[in-house]
């Protein structure tokens, strides 16, 4: 009995927090359905292209970063309407926390913590309308 009451405690407690104004959860960016790619490359040096996460902005730079990681059929991305984010892990699988707050998109790469050769990346597109600036850092105008 006192197992359900502490865990009822816990529960209201967890809820409460959560529910209150200010308090920020980090989700899964929003993506379009321009670019959505998930994927390895063998030769770990590659990954020095774009560590961690980053976002592009111009269609010369996806181009640039596709010829590095081997991305074969680089599709067309309206750039004054989105942006790409992209990271980059050592583990078989991660993805995007991120949160935009007064234009500001920040990012936190969540995964598994085993390492494997070489690397894992992923580039989404995200909607530009609402992001001026990513970690702090503002983008150019489109």
């Amino acid at each position: 009995m006192t197992r359900c009451v502490s865990f009822a405690a816990l529960a209201a407690l967890t809820f409460a927090l959560s529910s209150q104004p200010g308090h920020v959860r980090a989700e899964e960016p929003k993506k379009t359905n321009t670019v959505d790619i998930f994927s390895s490359v063998a030769d770990a040096e590659k990954e020095k292209a774009l560590p961690g996460t980053g976002v592009i902005y111009g269609q010369k730079e996806w181009e640039r970063l596709a010829a590095d990681w081997g991305i074969k059929e680089v599709p067309k991305v309206d750039f004054t309407k989105e942006i790409l984010l992209v990271g980059t892990w050592r583990g078989p699988n991660f993805k995007f926390l991120s949160d935009v707050k007064n234009g500001d998109l920040t990012v936190e790469l969540v995964g598994d913590k085993t390492a494997e050769p070489g690397f894992r990346y992923r580039v989404v597109s995200l909607k530009r309308d609402g992001i001026t600036k990513f970690q702090g850092k503002e983008l150019p105008k489109p």
